[in-house]
């Protein structure tokens, strides 16, 4: 397997059990703007992605150590960096199932090789519009999306990674009602049964974590049987 490069730019995971790929991507993706960093299995892929905290996941979902779909929710649970799914599935079902895990993109084998590098340059392009798209602040609570940081009154509230994800997509549509089955979807995935308790769980966690200031508004108001309203944010600027 070919060493990984160095480089200032944006770094790049791929996921493939056939090395061949690796070579490929590095003729695709030009060196001078890309750090290509290579896993051969879904477990090493987990052990380098949270060393490396890779901008671009490109990975395959045939590993045969893992499921690829598992190996998407396990990088959503800690990352929301875009990831790119490149496999010879084409089916409906396999493409809608990545999609739902997290997957940013679906992209069949064989693909044209200018296609795949400005897929690679649209998904970071959105990445950072997305990091530019601020925060959400809304009384002592503000909510840094590209750091993945909550404080109350200027203190930092640490989540678990599905807290976070859930304070994170209700602020995303903060001033709308989420319903209970697009978190559910959200956080969980389409077939998300039984998954209404622990979502009640971790809510109640939430609410402990960022409601505990005297005169303080409610910052999620809970529509029955339908869903959870944040807060509006007062300000959409970069933190």
């Amino acid at each position: 397997m070919e060493k990984n490069r160095t480089s200032d730019r944006a770094k790049i995971l791929l996921v493939d059990e056939d090395e061949s790929i690796f070579y490929l991507m590095r003729r695709v993706l030009p060196k001078d703007k890309y750090r290509i960093y290579t896993a051969g299995s879904g477990r090493e892929a987990i052990g380098m992605g949270t060393g490396v905290c890779p901008e671009l996941v490109l990975m395959d979902t045939e590993l045969s150590d893992m499921d690829g779909i598992e190996l998407i929710r396990q990088f959503r649970a800690w990352t929301d960096c875009p990831i790119l799914v490149l496999s010879e599935q084409s089916g409906y079902a396999q493409k809608v199932d990545a999609l739902y895990a997290g997957a940013d993109d679906y992209i069949v084998k064989s693909f044209h090789e200018k296609e795949l590098a400005a897929r690679v340059y649209a998904a970071l392009r959105r990445r950072i519009r997305n990091a530019q798209n601020t925060c959400y602040e809304a009384g002592e609570l503000k909510i840094d999306f590209s750091k993945r940081q909550v404080l109350l009154a200027g203190e930092e509230v640490h989540f678990s990674p599905v807290e976070y994800r859930i304070l994170e997509c209700l602020a995303l549509h903060a001033g709308t009602v989420v319903t209970y089955q697009m978190l559910l979807e959200k956080i969980w995935g389409p077939y998300a049964c039984g998954s209404s308790r622990i979502l009640r769980v971790n809510m109640t966690n939430i609410r402990k974590k960022i409601e505990k200031i005297p005169m303080e508004p409610s910052y999620i108001v809970t529509i029955p049987r339908v869903g959870y309203r944040m807060l509006e944010s007062c300000q959409r600027s970069v933190c």
